[in-house]
């Protein structure tokens, strides 16, 4: 299929086709990144509970990379799709090659970060020198190395927006499959390899994602010739700079929200325990997890989206949403079911003692109930994102990741300093989030004129 075909498929192929299509590789892809993150945790775990602790405190800091790495990329599938299907190649190489730039510029930042910030963020974190130690050299591995986090995620994403969401998912399961291999054999030091403990976990983290974007450069040289004289170069020009921010700056800044959230939540659970705080950490874990098949669906929905409202195809663009809010949130229902059943089961996994147990089982019960409200509020708000609202993205973005989050842990704390009810704060943030979302998203449609 030559790429007018792949771009054509988006306005002319069934709907529920075309999203499968786009889709479904990239929710396997994310399913794979979900679980080698899991994995991660798990070995980790083994080391001992204070590395997990440590793994735990570090991930929100982790989170601002893949913010950068997500939006920008989210920005770029949107505005490229649509200059492609408004005929504007010009706008749409200038998009490209500022997006590598971009991705220059971030990477030299998150060096710097990591080579003067990592040790001053974890003392401030915590007073257990053993949990300072090991993320600090964690953290500091994954922000000096972060170019393969970036990069991939953008290369990645060009070849969704060209049609090509099976060669994506390649990349991602690539680099996926290098962690898996890796993690165990550079933490226990297994064969040839040292025992590096928590410096090898980093280790194969960052190394799956160097070479997941490595393998996604390959791909994208080969078979996307939409991209490949302007991927390369970069080329700084303000006006696509703006484009892209205008779409993927309420994915930075949710996700940036989603840092800044973790990281004041982990400061009220230590006022517990550095368990309470370990096991938040398996929730995030747990919950990115949960939330993969959004993720996929959201980025095989963008471009669709972008593409289809390019070429004034409001029909195509409606039926899109309606499918995509339906299929997530029967799924969503059908995880909540399954992790309600085997809390213990995944407690366990992460070799968890006694403490930890007790605080887990009602934490997980909990929180998952949050699962279906999430999840459909993500899906209207990339859909308002993709198309031109981004504003009303924002605001549902920064209610759910922020503003409620942290003020219902902080008024459920403060009110009955009860370890066993700080957990429903997940659920009551994603439900009053998601009676938001309803309204901002039935103004969206009457804007489009598809209420």
């Amino acid at each position: 299929m030559n790429r007018n075909d792949r771009m054509a498929m988006m306005a002319e192929l069934p709907v529920p086709e075309v999203l499968v299509k786009m889709s479904l590789p990239m929710m396997i892809s994310f399913f794979i990144q979900a679980m080698y993150n899991i994995v991660d945790s798990m070995f980790v775990a083994r080391i001992s509970e204070n590395a997990l602790t440590a793994v735990s405190l570090a991930f929100p800091m982790q989170q601002i990379v893949t913010a950068i790495g997500v939006g920008l990329s989210t920005g770029v599938s949107a505005v490229w799709s649509r200059f492609m299907g408004q005929g504007r190649k010009d706008r749409a190489s200038a998009v490209i090659r500022t997006m590598t730039a971009m991705s220059l510029m971030f990477t030299a930042l998150f060096i710097i970060l990591g080579l003067f910030a990592s040790g001053p963020l974890y003392r401030a974190q915590t007073s257990v020198a053993e949990i300072a130690e090991m993320g600090t050299v964690y953290l500091m591995i994954n922000w000096v190395l972060s170019c393969g986090s970036i990069f991939s995620k953008y290369y990645e994403k060009l070849l969704v927006s060209s049609g090509r969401a099976t060669l994506s998912m390649l990349s991602m399961a690539s680099g996926a499959v290098f962690n898996l291999i890796f993690d165990p054999l550079l933490i226990f030091g297994l064969g040839p390899f040292p025992a590096m403990g928590i410096a090898g976990a980093a280790i194969a983290t960052v190394g799956g994602q160097i070479f997941s974007a490595l393998i996604a450069i390959a791909l994208n040289m080969k078979y996307n010739d939409a991209v490949r004289r302007d991927m390369l170069v970069p080329s700084f020009s303000f006006s696509a700079a703006r484009d892209i921010f205008s779409v993927g700056l309420p994915s930075i800044i949710t996700m940036g929200l989603s840092s800044l959230t973790s990281f004041s939540i982990n400061q009220i659970l230590l006022g517990y325990s550095t368990t309470a705080t370990a096991v938040y950490g398996v929730w995030m874990k747990l919950q990115n997890f949960c939330y993969m098949p959004s993720f996929g669906l959201n980025n095989g929905m963008v471009p669709i989206l972008s593409y289809n409202y390019g070429t004034g195809r409001i029909d195509r663009v409606k039926e899109t949403m309606k499918i995509a809010v339906t299929a997530i949130a029967a799924l969503m229902l059908t995880l909540l079911v399954i992790f309600e059943i085997i809390p213990g089961v995944i407690l366990t996994m992460f070799n968890a003692g006694e403490q930890m147990r007790e605080i887990g089982m009602v934490c997980l019960r909990a929180c998952v109930v949050s699962l279906p409200f999430g999840a459909v509020t993500m899906i209207r708000s990339t859909s308002m994102q993709a198309l031109e609202h981004a504003r009303y993205s924002l605001v549902i973005n920064m209610l759910r990741q922020c503003v409620l989050l942290i003020g219902s842990f902080a008024l459920i704390s403060a009110v009955t300093g009860d370890i066993r009810f700080i957990w429903f704060a997940v659920p009551l943030t994603e439900i009053v989030t998601f009676a938001v979302s309803t309204a901002l998203y039935g103004r969206f449609k009457r804007d489009l004129g598809i209420a």
